[in-house]
């Protein structure tokens, strides 16, 4: 029997873009991890977080393209973001001043 499962030719091609980014990413920070975030209609965020602590994210249309997206890449995904795997994230001078300034005052961001 022929596989009746229809594959969107577009989200194909748009799950094959997000995986070379992402095999792009893991390739400069000596391999990665991600965890995918639902965003509602505006669709999933990849979260991406090298060997090196160096981090990223891509946003994919749907959910299901965000899933193929990393299958197609290879990398382990996480359910959440937190533990070890969150720990691997290594910031410097500009994300803590920007988290700084959001959120005790600092500098204005306008």
């Amino acid at each position: 029997m022929a596989d009746t499962q229809q594959v969107d030719p577009k989200a194909e091609q748009k799950a094959a873009r997000l995986a070379q980014q992402i095999s792009g990413f893991a390739k400069a920070h000596g391999g990665a991890e991600g965890q995918i975030a639902y965003l509602g209609q505006r669709g999933a965020r990849i979260v991406l977080v090298g060997e090196d602590g160096g981090w990223g994210d891509l946003v994919a249309p749907s959910y299901a393209i965000a899933e193929r997206a990393v299958e197609k890449a290879g990398i382990t995904v996480h359910e959440d973001f937190d533990g070890e795997f969150a720990a691997k994230v290594r910031t410097g001078p500009y994300e803590w001043s920007r988290m700084a300034g959001i959120q005790v005052g600092g500098p204005s961001n306008g």
